[in-house]
């Protein structure tokens, strides 16, 4: 037997959409990333980034379970002294619901280039309407 091993060119991208109304975040994130990153191919190579495109509609609609909306806290800095900036992941959840999954999904995406390479071909929207209509992507169903 041989391993073959996909190149670049030979890649055939598809595109999903995902519906994330209703949805557990950690659980969509965790399905996305895994089509994000092509583990749910015949054709996975860990080395050469074979995933697909995702569309996420509904974001501001996605689950969070317990009290993940008053107790789950997001840190930024700015490289300043007394530059650390917190967000509890309810006011995220207001502002920018998107950032939240974006979040999630790159914090199990692998922490190379390969990793942010495979995070632009996530895209992520409010309401439940998107410009990728053209692409004809296809259902993704959990």
């Amino acid at each position: 037997m041989k391993t073959v091993s996909c190149k670049k060119g030979e890649l055939d991208r598809k595109w999903f959409v995902v519906n994330g109304q209703d949805v557990s975040l950690g659980r969509l994130a965790s399905r996305v990333a895994l089509v994000l990153r092509g583990k749910h191919t015949a054709k996975f190579t860990p080395h050469v980034d074979t995933g697909d495109f995702v569309i996420v509609v509904n974001a501001d609609k996605i689950r969070l379970s317990g009290q993940k909306t008053i107790k789950k806290v997001y840190h930024t800095h700015s490289q300043y002294p007394g530059g650390l900036r917190a967000t509890v992941a309810g006011k995220m959840m207001e502002k920018h619901p998107e950032r939240l999954l974006m979040s999630a999904v790159r914090g199990m995406l692998p922490r190379t280039p390969l990793g942010r390479k495979m995070l632009t071909k996530l895209k992520v929207y409010q309401g439940p309407e998107h410009p990728h209509a053209a692409q004809q992507p296809v259902q993704l169903e959990f």
